[in-house]
């Protein structure tokens, strides 16, 4: 994990644990959003979901891996700060199809049997890209999937380096502040970095804010990792690889 990657843990583990003590009580998902509410597309992106083995990179308080597991899939939730995963054991701590880890991505990712499906909101930007991407893409599946929401702009536009930059993340119902370190990077540095690390780029898509006058944008990337001669769309039937995490 690098420098600015533990710095992002430590101020997402403060706001699980500002998050804890005000013990608000959020409502189960009706429906879908990748950063914005009402903008952009909604669960149909994933389409058919029954039985696929899914991932929730960065996944918090654990609502859309819930709501994903409502609809069919077995969806593992992954969370890097503590405060989170405890929040989101909290709230479910037994749902069918819902499994809560918490654990670094990359070394979940190396360790777990493939996924059909991987995604994330808005968590991508928190991580650095090669060391995250390299590992996303050895834990899909020939076929798999990878859906993420990227912040595109905010008050400054994207980046046109591979480089984490501050920003400003406020505890809700305070005005306390926290510097966090993302990479904020233009669409093309996204999609060369993900066909650099050996998946295939399908769609990008703009989502705007719906506010008139506001400059806040995220893009969603769509990516399927190749099916190559030899490889199987689903993992064959097998025992556990040693050092594997236990599968579905």
């Amino acid at each position: 994990m690098t420098n600015a990657e533990q710095r992002n843990k430590e101020v997402r583990t403060t706001y699980g644990a500002h998050q804890l003590a005000r013990d608000v009580d959020l409502p189960e998902l009706d429906g879908w959003a990748w950063d914005i509410p009402g903008a952009g597309p909604g669960v149909e992106v994933f389409g058919g979901l029954k039985g696929l083995r899914a991932l929730d990179l960065g996944s918090g308080l654990g609502r859309q891996a819930a709501f994903l597991a409502s609809l069919g899939a077995k969806v593992t939730a992954l969370e890097a700060a503590p405060t989170q995963h405890q929040r989101a054991l909290a709230r479910y701590p037994a749902t069918p199809g819902l499994r809560l880890i918490c654990a670094d991505a990359a070394t979940h990712l190396q360790r777990a049997d493939p996924y059909d499906l991987i995604y994330s909101i808005g968590g991508v930007p928190f991580m650095d890209p090669n060391r995250l991407l390299r590992a996303l893409s050895n834990a899909l599946r020939p076929g798999g999937r990878l859906l993420f929401s990227a912040l595109h702009t905010n008050s400054a536009g994207p980046s046109s380096t591979v480089a984490p930059r501050p920003e400003i993340l406020r505890l809700p119902g305070t005005t306390e502040d926290h510097t966090v370190h993302m990479w904020v990077l233009k669409p093309q540095l996204w999609e060369d970095l993900i066909v650099a690390h050996g998946l295939t780029v399908e769609t990008v898509s703009t989502i705007d804010c719906l506010d008139a006058g506001q400059p806040l944008s995220y893009r969603l990337y769509t990516a399927r990792r190749p099916v190559r001669e030899g490889e199987h769309l689903r993992p064959l039937p097998r025992g556990r690889r040693p050092g594997s995490e236990q599968p579905w």
